[in-house]
């Protein structure tokens, strides 16, 4: 289970994650969206969605961080902060919640609005009963029993 964050790494998850939505690219729905990931070694990694003319080619800002931060060496992270230009409090899409079920499910993910409110939601409560890492590991049947 991830830590805390202290006052201090929350001000800065908020921060970063609406900081981040100035990177955006998305010309075809306008809907800007921005990550901060914080790892378990202090680190920030920001990210923002980025779309494509194809729309099947559109990567969402919480798997951008991700990547960012994994094909930098990262594996463990402490909280997760997604900003939007919304009055509500935008949940990630199916997709993400998949992609990084893979790293840690007990996940904070604090949901940012423009104002500096946020709710906080843990990701495996948005992704119950997930397909990841552990059914991999689990006993297999090998044997045809009909």
């Amino acid at each position: 289970m991830p830590r805390e964050l202290t006052t201090e790494e929350l001000d800065k998850l908020i921060e970063f994650s609406i900081k981040a939505k100035d990177k955006a690219y998305c010309p075809y729905s306008n809907f800007r969206v921005g990550a901060a990931l914080f790892d378990e070694n202090g680190n920030w990694h920001t990210g923002a969605n980025i779309e494509n003319a194809s729309y099947g080619g559109a990567i969402c800002a919480e798997r951008t961080v991700f990547i960012k931060a994994i094909s930098e060496g990262q594996r463990k992270f402490v909280a997760l902060g997604v900003s939007t230009d919304t009055r509500e409090f935008a949940r990630p899409c199916g997709i993400c919640r998949q992609f990084m079920i893979e790293f840690e499910d007990n996940l904070p993910i604090y949901l940012v609005q423009p104002d500096h409110s946020y709710h906080k939601v843990i990701l495996k409560d948005l992704l119950p009963d997930s397909f990841g890492p552990a059914i991999l590991k689990a006993d297999r049947v090998t044997e045809n029993t009909t």
